[in-house]
């Protein structure tokens, strides 16, 4: 008799995280914006679907005076946008509690554009195992969510001890460790096996940098290769969700738009390395590997083209400015880059392609592939000038290489991008 009447419980369990459709967020710091308008949500929202985009994600932290305000706006735009959106609680830089917590998410759960699983809110974290104890108050509060968190600083083990919390587990780990110029997909195969048949979300990141001394930041992690490299091991991985790491966090260097487009959400001491390195042209390669992922199948429609990103100097053209390679690490940052440019090409084949710097270069063979897209990396060997990349026939160009410091005084590790 009991076994009769667990058994099918347990197979609702067994099926959840391979009967999801599959979706991909974007991780969006909502206190970032202050003061922002509804056309400035309306243009993200359009930018990020056009990407291949779900929804975002909504980092909130508890002392932004305008977060409700920008909260109602965000999802009454994605709402009339057929957009998805959940919330992310900041519980490493903001102090949130249970009664709070749940008046956000009651306020939202039932909005048009509020993702759900199961008929539930999906809600999420960027840290926070150290409150652990007060989400059961929290699913009782609001009549239950679908909790997803980031609690990636307790390891997968770690996060796996607390299985009886959670609904599935969002792993922030998106970078190389200090002393490591690629990643491996060891932590994520760790998720997946704690998680057993509960949905992983697996974070995917196109670059990371951070100079903000007033709070305590100031790493690279290595990011020559991290955006083709990650999409790859999505596409291996195959998680239920991906979340991208960011939409636009401009102080850690991992957004994927224009930051002419968004001054006011640049942090003060920032602009020095973000004025200028638009990242937009990350995203021309979203379409592709996000339907790759979703079909489980790498032979999916492209739009022939390519994303190019490189930093604008050497990495040891001046001091490193006491950038340390990877969070935590006692390197200089210096070591954990190559002076190369990096080019993932969407085509037919991986043929080659012809790369210029300064008008100097020639034909380029592709150093990995992943489906219909092809990885390229060209050393910089000392030549500056304008960078030019051909593609089966289109070309164009991006900002110039310079042998010349920095005005800030030392290497900005960021990178500018372009789209082919």
């Amino acid at each position: 008799m009991f076994l009769r009447s667990v058994l099918p419980a347990a197979a609702l369990c067994v099926n959840l995280a391979a009967a999801l459709d599959k979706q991909v967020f974007a991780h969006y710091i909502v206190g970032l914006t202050s003061g922002q308008s509804r056309d400035e949500w309306q243009q993200d929202i359009s930018d990020a679907k056009g990407s291949g985009i779900d929804g975002f994600a909504l980092n909130i932290g508890a002392q932004d005076s305008y977060t409700d305000e920008q909260l109602a706006l965000v999802y009454d735009v994605a709402s009339a946008n057929g957009f998805s959106l959940f919330l992310s609680f900041d519980m490493a830089a903001s102090q949130w509690d249970a009664d709070h917590i749940s008046q956000v998410i009651n306020a939202h759960k039932d909005a048009s554009s509020q993702y759900k699983i199961n008929g539930k809110p999906v809600v999420s974290t960027f840290e926070g195992p150290g409150q652990a104890e007060i989400w059961p108050g929290v699913r009782s509060s609001t009549g239950d969510i679908f909790f997803i968190p980031d609690w990636a600083s307790l390891g997968a083990d770690g996060v796996g001890s607390k299985g009886d919390l959670i609904d599935g587990a969002f792993n922030w780990g998106a970078w190389p460790e200090p002393n490591q110029k690629t990643m491996s997909t060891g932590n994520d195969d760790a998720y997946k096996r704690v998680l057993g048949d509960k949905p992983y979300m697996m974070g995917v990141s196109p670059y990371f940098y951070t100079n903000l001394p007033q709070y305590n930041k100031n790493w690279y992690s290595s990011s020559d290769s991290l955006w083709f490299d990650r999409w790859k091991q999505a596409l291996e991985i195959d998680p239920a969700l991906i979340e991208i790491i960011t939409w636009n966090d401009f102080g850690e260097s991992s957004y994927i738009n224009n930051p002419s487009d968004h001054g006011h959400q640049i942090v003060d001491g920032s602009q020095t390395y973000v004025n200028g390195f638009d990242h937009t042209a990350f995203r021309f390669v979203l379409p592709y590997f996000i339907s790759a992922y979703k079909a489980g199948n790498t032979d999916v429609q492209i739009s022939e083209g390519a994303v190019a990103w490189y930093r604008t100097t050497p990495a040891k053209v001046c001091g490193d400015g006491s950038t340390v390679w990877g969070q935590g690490g006692s390197g200089s940052a210096s070591d954990g880059t190559d002076d190369v440019i990096n080019i993932i090409a969407l085509t037919g084949s991986s043929g080659d392609i012809t790369v210029k710097i300064g008008g100097d270069g020639g034909s380029v063979s592709a150093k990995d592939t992943a489906g219909k897209a092809s990885f390229y990396q060209v050393p910089i060997n000392g030549r500056t000038g304008q960078v030019t990349v051909e593609v089966n026939g289109k070309s164009s160009s991006g900002p110039e290489i310079s042998n010349n410091c920095p005005s800030s005084g030392h290497v900005n590790f960021n990178s500018v991008s372009f789209q082919v």
